[in-house]
């Protein structure tokens, strides 16, 4: 004589929800959290560098005719055999300088803004874009400046204009480190709004909050109910 089988029992107990290992496994094929592809490949990115340095490096044309015609003129004059400076304590040459600094500033700052409201994510190739464009328009100002200002044959001019004539001398700039102001400008302008309300990268090691849920009836003993 055998004793029945006792029937086996469902268990009862079931391993407690855990709210954080379920926000640890990704759902729906999504890649882990902070891992994502967004923006555009790094190919599009060196396009949209390129496209940028020939822009800003093209406005620099603009550039050289803004100095051309607001830099001050320094006065030259001839007495048939050499020629001299008019008023030889006067600052017009620093002030040639000065108007090409100045310019080259209020344009880096101008290309810098305009480059981080196209492209606010920013990126490695669209800084350097940006600075080598700055400073290929700072050469192209200086160039066009010097090419479509007063006469650069000093001699040939003092020959043209006679004997006591006074005339204007070409455009040069003293103090060739002012072509660097317009790529500094640029760099610290978009450097600096991007720091300020550029997008922010998600944190890799933030873990995003689950709905509670609350306790269940089978995290309980048989037997045993909370609400009772």
């Amino acid at each position: 004589m055998t004793a029945p089988l006792t029937p086996s029992q469902p268990p009862h107990h079931q391993p407690p929800h855990d709210p954080w290992q379920a926000a640890a496994q990704p759902s729906g094929g999504m890649p882990p959290h902070g891992h994502e592809e967004d923006g555009p490949g790094m190919k599009t990115e060196v396009r949209q560098a390129a496209v940028i340095a020939v822009a800003v490096a093209a406005s620099g044309i603009l550039l050289g005719l803004l100095w051309m015609w607001l830099a001050p003129r320094v006065p030259l004059i001839s007495d048939g055999e050499a020629v001299y400076l008019k008023d030889t304590e006067g600052e017009q040459a620093i002030g040639v300088d000065g108007t090409f600094t100045m310019l080259a500033l209020g344009f880096g700052a101008v290309s810098g803004a305009v480059v981080f409201l196209l492209r606010k994510r920013g990126g490695i190739p669209l800084v350097v874009g940006l600075a080598l464009g700055s400073l290929l328009g700072a050469l192209l100002a200086w160039w066009a400046g010097i090419l479509l200002g007063p006469e650069t044959d000093v001699v040939a001019h003092a020959k043209a204009v006679g004997k006591g004539v006074v005339f204007d001398a070409p455009l040069e700039l003293k103090a060739k480190g002012t072509l660097l102001a317009w790529p500094v400008a640029a760099l610290a302008v978009h450097l600096g709004l991007t720091a300020l309300f550029g997008p922010r990268d998600p944190d890799p090691y933030a873990v995003p909050p689950t709905a509670y849920e609350g306790p269940r009836s089978d995290d309980y003993p048989e037997g045993m109910n909370p609400g009772s």
